[in-house]
C-alpha cells in the first residue's frame, strides 16, 4: 500500500471523532433549550417568529416590484393574507402565496 494512504486505525479514529462531533452538534440545541422550556422569552419568540418571518418575506418580495411586476406580487400577497386569515397556518399561507405569485408572474410578469 502506498505511504500516503492512512492505516485503518487512523481512518477509524477520524470516523469516531466525526461521529462524536455530529451527535454533539445535533444534541446541543435540545440540551440548551431544555432549561428554557417554561421561559417567557421562548414563549414570546414562539408567538412572534411566524409573523416576523412573514414580514421579512413580504419585504423581500416587494423590494424589487416595478411597473410590470406589481400585479403578480399583489396577487401573491393577497393570496397569502387570505389563506393565513382563513387557515391560520404560516407554512400553508407561504406555499399558497408563492404558488399564486409564480402562476401570476407566468401570465402577467
Amino acid at each position: 500500500m502506498p505511504e500516503s494512504v492512512p492505516d485503518a486505525g487512523y481512518v477509524l479514529g477520524a470516523l469516531l471523532v466525526m461521529f462524536a462531533v455530529t451527535v454533539a452538534l445535533r444534541a446541543a440545541p435540545f440540551l440548551a433549550l431544555s432549561g428554557l422550556k417554561n421561559s417567557a422569552v421562548v414563549d414570546f419568540l414562539g408567538r412572534t417568529m411566524p409573523v416576523g418571518v412573514m414580514i421579512i418575506l413580504v419585504m423581500y418580495t416587494l423590494r424589487d416590484v416595478g411597473a410590470t411586476t406589481w400585479l403578480p406580487a399583489t396577487i401573491g400577497l393577497c393570496g397569502t393574507i387570505a389563506m393565513h386569515l382563513w387557515r391560520r397556518n404560516a407554512a400553508l399561507s407561504t406555499v399558497v402565496g408563492t404558488g399564486l405569485y409564480l402562476v401570476a408572474s407566468a401570465f402577467w410578469g
